[in-house]
């Protein structure tokens, strides 16, 4: 089941968060976008920073991961966007059908 994938995003706020998660679906790169407040510490600058950020966790396929980075780094405010691909390792069937139907090409 290692065919798809959750792309994890740290987002300056829920309003990019949400604005990014549109651009993919729109473009079926993801089938699927939850968004959740969190809490960051992280070095950028010399200095720790400890600020709120948003994660937007998207579900899609492995093959369309580099196109979904592509269009998620063009349109992220942060100069350094995190973005990350983890395997999902086991899914529902239907689910898996399902994500597979909603990330195919409109042709």
């Amino acid at each position: 089941m290692a065919a798809f994938r959750w792309v994890y995003v740290a987002c300056q706020d829920e309003s990019e968060a949400r604005r990014l998660a549109r651009m993919a679906l729109e473009k079926r790169l993801a089938a699927c976008a939850n968004i959740f407040p969190m809490a960051s510490l992280f070095w950028w600058n010399g200095k720790i920073v400890d600020s709120p950020e948003t994660a937007l966790v998207l579900k899609t396929r492995a093959v369309l991961v580099r196109q979904l980075f592509a269009l998620l780094k063009k349109a992220h405010s942060y100069e350094v966007p995190c973005m990350d691909a983890l395997p999902i390792l086991e899914m529902n069937p239907d689910c898996a059908a399902w994500l597979r139907r909603q990330t195919r090409s409109k042709r």
